[in-house]
């Protein structure tokens, strides 16, 4: 076994946090900017930039700003059925991050269930961990109950309306159907023709885990109390379902004409707030009409703030059901998703894992622009009485961590290094809220959540390294997430994350003011923290642990993806890269869907688009043993939701990256995409990136800087480059090399960069190019 050191990139230093980079004047050379010959000195020494078009103000013409046109372009992307679904991973799904609700046809029955699941809802036994004390509890379904025998179905999932509609045929007659979520309230509105008539009816589940497919419950759990019903005064049925552990989960629904419209409250430890909770929110929804109005409003307003087109009809699809996905499943201050989301169904994993599933639900919100949904932030924020809590005793008074699983409170004790525990995934996750503070520069991120509870973290792992014979520090054992085999030392995930977080903290405290007396201690562990653990296949899971056996994580690799410490900007570490990413793969058996899109978004960093949509495409190809399914969602053995979210961040990767301070635009388009349409896409240090790329060719780049971050663009252009402030004037730059030009770009401005003449600037839909059929059952 040999180990490798992390060498520092050749190219120009590059900041953990994105800080900015000196560069000198440079001549007009091809794919630079062209230099002013007057008064073209900006305060860096830099050089203005000019070019056909300079002095005249230019402005984007965006054809996506009507209701019309984002209605006609997403009713392209909709979900059809033509068959009934039986099976929860091809029926529609509805949500507000809270309430959620998938359709399908009752088992063995003449009816259609509409599950009612609420991501709030849990038990409250941490005694019994997350699998059965603290799991989510199954709260319900509705079926809708036709006379005659169902012989047809015709359906749309609308995206632009977040509304379900169409049709059921029988052998008596029609119903008529549409059903949405707002606000923490089931609405629908069915009316029937012919011999149909509408029946509802509401079915309790009992409180008990889903883990019970796999498992009895542990000794000494005894059963939650059975449910009871009432109706209220004004004819609101409800069912009420006390927990042995404290609190209560509250149904409420009441029909109205067509209409059907539900609730659930979930309140700990008060056993009467859920009832208030569910009737106050049915009081906000006199209709389903009323209801729709707002809830249309909302999800009209949310598609505008970011616009991406590709021509493969089928993945472009995907990917904007990916973000009506993640909108029904995450809003800030709500609860961090579980890995069903508010989708609950019969899974051995009924809480929130925090190996991989968290961090991966969540990149896709950044460059889609959506900061509001993240909810992982909020929670770590307020949990931090409780990941402190998770260590033993004795670290308390400086450290945090979180195990495996917990539930939304993060309830779950953390082992410590030497025992062979898992002991990064907390630090892992704070790197998912380090994005949404990079690509927002909101600094109260970085101050109340991120500094503080990474700090602890760290510190908690800096209790366990200790000096080996060689003066390097060494960390003892701990678990690579998922791998069989437990390394004596140094297990390279934890290395991984000791390196990015020293590293963050340092550059958060003076980016900060602090003057932390940890300081000299990070220091030290970056200078002398153990190499890497690498051999001939490239990294190891461990010190004298090879990668021998398949395996679906990529934990071993986290230095290279998704931190990016080790990366393809280094020439040096390029090897390693590939061979590391070979071995991985080449080693089957225990790969899984987020197995190919983790290798897709790795290939994507290297520019290789067309190795890196082969193994994208590998997780919709049914013939593997764990494809992405008919309503894109995705189940192992049971439901998993951040698997098609993270094929979505690797289409991100390949259109748009920003790591290491640098937004690279198109740097891993497949050579079969052709066009391809950014509009504000949101990248590291708080930009809007739009870009049009046209036969192949990227035809202009504009980028609005929401913070004044320092800009370096790798714009992909080639010949002489116009450089445009939006008022006309040619923008300040400086030329770093390797096709990255520095751009000054103060806050609330925009750059336009082009090649040859100024292009028509000009946002809309690209053609199709790769037809293909609607996801659900068309």
């Amino acid at each position: 076994m040999t180990s490798q050191p992390e060498k520092r990139s050749p190219v120009p230093r590059r900041s953990v946090l994105g800080t900015a980079l000196g560069g000198a004047a440079v001549a007009a050379l091809p794919g630079t900017a062209r230099a002013e010959q007057s008064e073209g000195a900006g305060p860096s020494g830099g050089t203005g930039s000019a070019g056909e078009g300079a002095g005249r103000p230019w402005r984007l013409r965006d054809t996506m700003t009507s209701d019309s046109a984002w209605e006609e372009f997403l009713r392209g992307q909709d979900l059809l059925w033509t068959r009934l679904p039986t099976l929860w991973y091809e029926g529609p799904f509805l949500g507000d991050g809270l309430l959620g609700s998938m359709v399908y046809q009752e088992p063995g029955a003449n009816r259609i269930r509409f599950t009612v699941q609420h991501g709030r809802v849990q038990d409250h036994r941490p005694e019994f961990g997350s699998g059965w004390g603290t799991c989510r509890l199954p709260v319900g379904h509705l079926t809708l109950d036709p006379v005659g025998t169902i012989t047809a179905v015709d359906w749309r999932l609308s995206l632009w309306n977040a509304e379900l509609t169409g049709t059921v045929t029988t052998t008596a007659g029609t119903l008529t159907l549409s059903a949405l979520i707002h606000d923490e309230v089931f609405a629908a509105r069915v009316t029937a023709a012919g011999g149909e008539k509408v029946t509802w009816t509401f079915h309790p589940e009992d409180a008990v885990s889903p883990r019970k497919i796999q498992e009895a419950p542990p000794a000494g759990y005894t059963a939650n109390p059975p449910w009871t019903t009432r109706t209220t005064a004004d004819g609101t049925a409800q069912v009420l379902q006390p927990l042995t552990g404290g609190g209560r989960t509250a149904t409420s629904y009441r029909r109205s004409g067509d209409d059907l419209l539900l609730s659930v409250g979930h309140s700990f430890p008060s056993s009467s707030a859920a009832e208030a909770d569910s009737l106050r929110n049915l009081r906000r929804a006199p209709s389903y009409g009323v209801l729709r109005r707002r809830h249309t409003g909302w999800w009209h307003a949310f598609y505008r703030k970011s616009f991406v087109s590709f021509p493969d009809q089928r993945l472009q699809s995907f990917h904007w059901i990916q973000l009506y996905k993640v909108a029904s499943a995450s809003r800030a201050g709500g609860p961090v998703m579980a890995t069903s989301g508010p989708w609950l169904e019969p899974t051995p994993w009924p809480a929130v894992w925090w190996n991989l599933n968290v961090q991966l639900e969540y990149w896709l919100i950044q460059g889609f622009n959506h900061p509001e949904l993240d909810s992982l932030a909020g929670t770590l924020r307020r949990s931090q009485e409780q990941l402190t809590a998770n260590v033993p005793a004795a670290y308390r008074s400086d450290s945090s961590g979180i195990g495996r699983s917990s539930d939304m409170f993060c309830n779950r004790e953390v082992g410590q290094p030497g025992t062979g525990a898992e002991t990064g995934d907390l630090t892992w996750a704070l790197h998912t809220v380090w994005l949404s503070y990079r690509h927002s520069m909101d600094q109260s991120l970085l101050r109340d959540t991120i500094y503080p509870v990474l700090r602890r973290t760290i510190t908690y792992y800096l209790h366990f390294l200790t000096p080996g014979s060689d003066g390097k520090l060494h960390l003892p054992s701990t678990l690579s997430p998922e791998y069989p085999v437990v390394p004596p030392q140094d297990t390279n995930y934890d290395l991984a994350l000791i390196r990015w977080g020293c590293q963050t903290l340092l550059e958060s405290a003076q980016l900060l003011g602090i003057d932390d007396a940890l300081k000299p201690r990070w220091q030290e562990v970056l200078a002398r923290l153990t190499p890497y653990p690498v051999d001939d296949n490239g990294f190891m899971i461990g010190a004298d642990t090879p990668y021998a056996q398949s395996h679906r994580h990529y934990s071993h690799l986290l230095m290279v993806y998704p931190l990016y410490l080790v990366n393809w900007d280094q020439p040096e570490n390029r090897d390693l890269i590939t061979k590391s990413v070979v071995r991985w793969h080449a080693l089957t058996g225990a790969h899984r869907g987020y197995s190919y899109t983790g290798a897709a978004s790795i290939y994507a960093m290297t520019g290789d688009g067309d190795t890196a949509i082969g193994y994208l495409r590998k997780f919709f190809d049914p013939s593997t043993r764990y494809p992405c399914r008919a309503n894109t969602h995705y189940t192992e053995a049971g439901p998993v939701i951040e698997t098609p979210l993270s094929a979505s961040q690797s289409l991100h990767d390949m259109f748009c990256q920003s790591w290491g301070g640098v937004v690279r635009v198109f740097p891993a388009v497949p050579s079969a995409w052709k066009d391809v349409t950014l509009h504000n896409f949101r990248t590291q240090g708080a930009f809007l990136v739009s870009a049009v790329r046209t036969a192949g060719a990227t035809r202009f780049i504009r980028v609005r800087s929401l913070a004044g971050e320092p800009l370096r663009l790798r714009h992909g252009l080639s010949g002489t480059l116009t450089v445009l402030l939006d008022d006309g004037t040619p923008a300040h730059t400086r030329d770093l090399g390797d096709g990255t030009l520095a751009i000054d770009l103060p806050k609330g401005r925009e750059v336009l960069v082009h090649s040859g003449s100024r292009p028509d600037l000009v946002i809309a839909p690209v053609a199709v190019s790769e037809p293909g059929a609607a996801w659900g059952l068309p």
